[in-house]
């Protein structure tokens, strides 16, 4: 029976097409929407990203994301530092500043000042150059998506002088960090440099990164420096989070994309729906003809089953390929650097077709179950 009822859909091969069509631009759609909402969202815990090193986040209570930040006096790194479980503590700098590039050209950047003896703060890998050359005079590295905004294909970016507050920075290294979610140009320098880069008011800190000891927890650490200290300690996992539901709770990003997956639900039901139940009022007469040779209901339930299952399965496996196609295809473009496809938005988008076969395999079957096997002979 099963056999017969494959034989049934491919027969007619306009309506088998159309409903691998509705199934695999659903399953596109849904998977694909839901992939860029996770990876946007994501950049919102960029900064704490390219820090690897650091445990604990140490800032001013009103301190929210690594973007959302009120300077401390420099004194909060002592204090940190005189915590006991805290193994090292160095000074985090990060603030925003305008380049004028060797061409003129005014481009809004971020400054982010790591510390100058240890170098923690930079993101764990470099592109180009290493993170000692940040020991040269003048010296700062770029972000890889700051070379592609600031430079055009046939411009050599190492060497290039910038000027930075009627001071003079010259780009030696190219850093493969996370962009930030407003995919702003990152510039990493010394400190002590940074402060010179960016002035600014009385406290300058903006951050104090911390590692723990030998048998402590960065919870634990984190509790004791807020008691003693009375600064905001909260551990890696717990910051970047904090920058993601920034995002999700100060912007239109999760409405916006929500709208696009659930329209993409809605073209999967009208277009599977209309194309299902077509071919099932096409096929009225044979499934008339096998009620009246004895096939149950049952049974018929079981074929269109059936063949929803070989649609679904086919159309859902086009739509995640497309997906992978298309994040495969824009990852060379620095915007896309990093996307990945979460393991449960393929199983979301999988509960979506299913959903979707269910409505609309009961609603073709019910005329199929209330059809007469007398009515094949009139």
């Amino acid at each position: 029976m099963l056999w017969i009822a494959i034989r049934m859909l491919t027969g007619d091969a306009q309506k088998f097409y159309g409903l691998l069509f509705g199934i695999a631009f659903s399953t596109l759609l849904i998977t694909q929407q839901l992939t860029i909402f996770v990876n946007l969202v994501e950049r919102g815990a960029s900064g704490v990203y390219n820090a690897p090193e650091a445990e604990i986040w140490v800032m001013d209570p009103v301190s929210r994301t690594t973007e959302v930040n009120y300077a401390m006096p420099s004194t909060a790194l002592d204090e940190v530092r005189s915590v006991e479980g805290v193994e090292w503590a160095v000074p985090h700098l990060r603030a925003p500043a305008s380049v004028r590039t060797s061409t003129g050209d005014l481009e809004g950047v971020q400054i982010i000042g790591v510390d100058d003896a240890t170098l923690i703060g930079l993101p764990e890998r470099l592109v180009i150059g290493d993170k000692r050359i940040l020991y040269q005079p003048d010296t700062v590295l770029i972000d890889d998506f700051g070379v592609f905004n600031l430079f055009g294909p046939e411009e050599e970016p190492i060497g290039a002088r910038l000027e930075l507050n009627d001071q003079r920075a010259v780009i030696r290294g190219v850093t493969d960090s996370i962009p930030t979610f407003t995919s702003q140009v990152t510039l990493y320098t010394t400190y002590s440099r940074a402060l010179n880069y960016v002035p600014g008011t009385r406290n300058r800190l903006t951050f104090v990164l911390a590692g723990v000891g030998e048998g402590e927890t960065a919870q634990a650490v984190a509790a004791r420096i807020e008691r003693q200290t009375g600064l905001k300690a909260v551990t890696r996992p717990q910051f970047a989070q904090s920058g993601i539901d920034f995002i999700i709770e100060n912007t239109g990003i999760p409405l916006n994309f929500g709208i696009t997956v659930a329209l993409g639900f809605i073209v999967g039901v009208a277009i599977v729906g209309l194309t299902f139940s077509l071919f099932i009022r096409d096929n009225i007469r044979q499934f008339g003809a096998l009620k009246a040779i004895g096939v149950t209901n049952a049974k018929i339930v079981r074929m269109v089953a059936a063949q929803a299952a070989m649609v679904g399965s086919i159309g859902y496996a086009l739509g995640v390929v497309g997906t992978v196609a298309f994040i495969w295809a824009f990852s060379g473009n620095p915007t896309f650097k990093g996307f990945y496809i979460p393991w449960q938005i393929p199983l979301l988008s999988l509960a979506a077709v299913v959903l979707i076969l269910a409505l609309t395999g009961w609603l073709g079957l019910r005329s199929v179950l209330s059809t007469e096997p007398a009515a094949v002979f009139r």
